[in-house]
């Protein structure tokens, strides 16, 4: 059965002005991504007051670091950029990045990573890896207490984050504490579903969906096999995974499959927290951050990561 269609009656009012603002995305050929890579690492750097921002020189693949100036917190948050796996860059999030790290009192460490098709899996995965591995070796000189951080993304870095959790739980060593996931990019199944091509979702649309897995994969989305480690929701056992909080649009093409990953995390004995904000398209609290919908969902995330990362 063809899926509902998405309509602009259907946007939440207060994202309707600010969504005709957001151009649409063409990514598929490699001189349209080079423009867009080109430009999300122009986006100036959002100040927040209170926060100042660092780029080590000792860190690989590269780690935006953001330090609040009042330190309440021994906690921290590695956080990974969306953008499909095919273009993005740290420096898109540091208002949401800054923000977090001065609301919490605590670092976040927000990752570079290389990007398909130039780079397939496990590249990205491994560069997010790097990044944990950065963040732990200096943990002392940025009082973070190791067994309190968390992995958090938005879209693709959601799905990345999902990945790491995945891959540090297996490794044997010190676990995240907790999993972020804004709107996650988890299961690559949902780009092979044809029907789902013309239903109209905002911004990041299941033809952009196919085009990122098949780049990142190196085979069509929805294949019997995958690379082993690539995609988060085709994990079989979810037992022993940390605290996650998912956050998501009504209207975002991932609403299905990032519910249904919730669920098997909640049947794996996984604590769960889910928060749904209706008539919201893919990503909306990065383009339009100054509505009264985006600025509750992100405060209500951060509500919830504190408690996760408070001392027990």
């Amino acid at each position: 059965m063809d899926p509902t269609p998405v309509t602009r009656a259907m946007v939440a009012p207060p994202l309707r002005r600010a969504l005709r603002l957001v151009p649409p995305l063409r990514i598929r050929s490699p001189w349209a991504r080079r423009l867009v890579r080109a430009g999300s690492r122009l986006i100036p750097s959002t100040a927040v007051r209170g926060v100042t921002v660092v780029v080590p020189d000792d860190a690989h693949p590269g780690v935006r670091v953001h330090l609040p100036g009042t330190r309440t917190s021994d906690a921290a948050l590695l956080w990974i950029h969306g953008g499909g796996l095919v273009i993005g860059s740290a420096v898109q999030d540091d208002r949401h990045c800054s923000a977090t790290a001065r609301d919490l009192g605590m670092p976040v460490v927000a990752v570079e990573y290389r990007l398909a098709p130039e780079h397939p899996f496990p590249a990205a995965l491994d560069d997010c890896h790097a990044g944990w591995r950065w963040l732990a070796e200096h943990a002392a000189t940025l009082g973070v207490d190791p067994a309190r951080v968390a992995v958090g993304g938005q879209s693709a870095g959601g799905g990345l984050a999902a990945a790491l959790v995945h891959r540090l739980h297996d490794g044997g060593g010190v676990a995240p504490a907790a999993q972020w996931l804004f709107c996650p990019m988890l299961d690559d199944r949902t780009a092979a579903r044809r029907e789902l091509d013309g239903a109209g979702h905002r911004v990041w649309d299941n033809t952009l969906n196919r085009f990122g897995w098949a780049s990142y994969l190196g085979v069509e989305p929805g294949a019997p096999q995958v690379p082993a480690g690539a995609v988060p929701a085709r994990r079989d056992d979810l037992a022993g995974l940390p605290p996650t909080w998912i956050g998501v649009g009504d209207i975002d093409l991932f609403h299905d499959e990032d519910l249904a990953y919730a669920e098997r995390l909640r049947a794996a004995g996984v604590p769960v927290r889910v928060d749904v904000v209706r008539g919201a398209p893919h990503g909306f609290e990065s383009w339009a951050p100054d509505t009264d919908l985006a600025r509750d969902f992100v405060a209500g995330a951060r509500r919830w990561l504190r408690a996760e990362l408070a001392p027990r």
